[in-house]
């Protein structure tokens, strides 16, 4: 397959060229329609109580857009600036669609600051009314710090705030990336190409993305997914192809002979891989929270655009320029660090593996006490206007920094047995500070003010009473997202486990070999989400402790950590496969194995790490944490546990490493994927290649 890919890219090189030039033309001019479809909702159960409550409310009695201001570093009772709040709101009052500007509130403690809201009217212009209504309070108030935010505001920061980490981190990585190609291929060209592979993958994602918006949600957060995997996975392609391309010119001169050699090897390879990555990543569109389902539809589709770049566009256009990508020297396969480092380990396997274990496990202690939470202000960064709000808040006005509130929607009046009794039930209940109850429409919307350690029992508990009723509020949100996962979970597990295992069994012919990877694949993940709820929930390195994970971290960090180890675990087992089947032990194919694909591993895992690094540095925690916990992933596996804990099992299983069934032996030998090289391939890599 992947070998005829190639022949007719080698063939027709500039029909290739053009169909691919199509491609990313219309991703990156109809594609990019998608920016104006995409949807910030995240953590959200379509047709879930909470989903339904929210739904009923909003038909009954829609919030109005409210925005608010607080004023710090003056004296509330200054006249001055109390004559300037006054006029302000004066202003504010005069403008069209502003329904009510309340008075301002004096700090009650600090007497450093003053708060007042500003509500508009319902339209379908609210939002312009309220950017308009925030410039006007920044132009008026000149003492003092003004803070204003909320309501649409914050959700434009939050959608300006995934821009902004993308395209730092873009910034950040493509020149290191770059430098770090030029280090490992020697020549501009080569190292230009799995930067021009990643083009295409973002652009030609866009055109899909636009075209699954058409029909159903696609979240704002999918375009750094997109961006990271497209670039990631384009040098992971990029580089193993044109390094393989490499070793094969130093066989014979003839580029094309080389590509078709290298499209049955190194494309056989990147095939399992991208397919395995695109299982991994499927496995989230199980899942009905629109967020996880669009990452998946972004993940898949961008391997997927991946993988046929770098099946069909990278050899065309290795046919065109290969002639100027230096022939790699040939190199014994066991001599070398990476193959003294496997013999190393084969002296000790069972301590080696012992101690990998242990360590792994000791890092993943921390996902014990991972607590989903869907967040706050407290997820942006200090310089945004919707933290800066929260952080005033929590020293002026400590009462106005509460939950959301537990609410029930009852189809009764307000003073019927059924709400009243579901009012002094609730009322009765641990944490409860004030309930409140007030029509909507015909019916009522019972709101229950709850502290924050007893949001969750409180929900759960006014869902368990005999009242029909709709319970909403983040609390029963999160609930609901809680069941949802614990529902689906086993659904996506089973899909990716059964996908990864067929596809490993299809690579390798064995069944042991693809148990083996997805258990030291859990490793690399456990470890990584340890590392985030260390850093993150409990607040080590500098940052605050938060009182949760993000309830979208661990699943997403999971798949596509899980799809990054099998794509490792599928380099390694190739060139070992390779040594294998040409006559070497069972010892010798692993050191040969690792000693041939090492430094592409390696060298691949830290441009993947450079990648997700530049998300680190962003300032929205969900994706600071998804990009901390990948790249740990990517280094942990590709070092630790490709290097070490890979030798140190392959070493004790020995030969049952590749050992299937005898009826599993027949099926693979009539259905699995298999290459044969180009006639004109020199023997060496006939027998190389089978």
């Amino acid at each position: 397959m992947t070998t005829s890919l190639a022949r007719f890219s080698v063939r027709r090189p500039v029909i290739v060229l053009v169909i691919w030039l199509a491609v990313v033309a219309a991703g990156f001019t109809v594609g990019v329609g998608v920016f104006e479809r995409l949807v910030g909702d995240v953590g959200v159960v379509p047709g879930s109580e909470s989903d339904r409550a929210s739904d009923r409310r909003d038909a009954l009695a829609p919030a109005p857009e409210e925005i608010t201001a607080i004023v710090t570093g003056i004296s509330a009772t200054d006249p001055a600036v109390l004559a300037a709040v006054d006029r302000v709101g004066a202003d504010l009052a005069a403008m069209p669609g502003v329904a009510e500007v309340s008075p301002p509130v004096a700090a009650p403690d600090t007497g450093r600051a003053l708060l007042f809201t500003v509500t508009m009217d319902l339209g379908d212009d609210a939002d312009d009314v309220a950017a308009q209504a925030a410039s006007t309070i920044r132009a008026g108030l000149s003492d003092g710090t003004v803070t204003v935010s909320g309501g649409s505001l914050s959700e434009d920061e939050f959608s300006e705030q995934a821009a902004s980490d993308v395209a730092r981190a873009e910034i950040f990585s493509t020149p290191v990336m770059l430098l770090l190609l030029l280090i490992v291929f020697g020549g501009l060209l080569a190292a230009g190409l799995p930067l021009l592979i990643a083009v295409v993958g973002v652009g030609g994602t866009f055109g899909v993305l636009f075209a699954f918006s058409q029909v159903t949600d696609v979240s704002v957060y999918s375009i750094q997914i997109v961006t990271m995997l497209a670039v990631g996975l384009a040098v992971d392609y990029a580089l193993l192809v044109v390094y393989r391309f490499r070793e094969e010119r130093a066989v014979d001169a003839a580029v094309d002979g080389a590509v078709l050699r290298t499209a049955a090897t190194a494309g056989r390879t990147v095939l399992f891989s991208g397919l395995t990555v695109a299982v991994a990543l499927a496995g989230l569109t199980v899942f009905p929270d629109p967020f996880l389902r669009s990452m998946g539809i972004a993940g898949t589709a961008v391997v997927v655009l991946d993988l046929l770049a770098a099946l069909t566009l990278l050899p065309a256009l290795l046919a065109l320029f290969g002639k100027r990508i230096k022939p790699r020297a040939p190199r014994p396969a066991g001599v070398g660090v990476f193959a003294r480092l496997a013999r190393l380990v084969q002296r000790r396997p069972a301590v080696t593996a012992l101690t990998v274990l242990v360590a792994m496990l000791f890092l993943a202690i921390p996902v014990l006490d991972m607590r989903l939470s869907g967040g706050d202000a407290r997820l942006l960064p200090a310089s945004t206007q919707t933290r800066a709000l929260y952080d005033e808040l929590v020293v002026h006005y400590p009462d106005e920094v509460r939950p959301d509130e537990v609410s029930a929607v009852v189809a009764a009046a307000p003073d019927s047995p059924a709400v009243t009794t579901l009012r002094d039930r609730i009322q009765t209940m641990p944490g409860v500070r004030e309930v409140e109850v007030r029509p909507i429409g015909d019916e009522s919307l019972v709101q229950a003010d709850v502290d924050q350690e007893h949001q969750d029992a409180v929900a759960t508990a006014v869902r368990d009473l005999p009242v029909d009723s709709l319970v909403g509020g983040d609390a029963a949100r999160l609930i609901d997202y809680r069941a949802m996962l614990g529902e689906r979970m086993p659904w996506a597990i089973a899909l990716v486990l059964l996908g990864t295992l067929l596809l490993l069994f299809l690579f390798t012919g064995s069944i042991i070999l693809p148990i083996k990877a997805v258990l030291t694949n859990l490793l690399s993940i456990g470890a990584a989400l340890g590392a985030v709820v260390w850093v993150f929930q409990w607040g080590n390195l500098g940052l605050p402790e938060l009182d949760g994970t993000n309830l979208t971290v661990p699943v997403l960090v999971a798949a596509i950590a899980f799809g990054l180890s099998v794509d490792y675990e599928v380099f390694l087992l190739s060139r070992m496969r390779e040594r294998w089947l040409a006559g070497a032990s069972p010892e010798t194919a692993v050191a040969e194995g690792l000693q041939l694909t090492g430094r592409i591993v390696t060298a691949a895992a830290l441009l993947l790490a450079i990648v997700f690094a530049g998300f680190v540095a962003g300032g929205f925690v969900p994706i600071r944490s998804v990009g901390l916990g990948l790249v740990l992933a990517v280094l942990l596996d590709a070092t630790i546990v490709r290097m070490l804990l890979v030798p140190a099992t392959m070493t004790l299983l020995g030969r049952y490493s590749w050992w299937a069934p005898a009826w599993l032996a027949r099926l693979h030998t009539r259905f699995g994927v298999t290459e044969s090289a180009p006639e004109a391939a020199p023997t060496p890599s006939l027998a190389l290649t089978r």
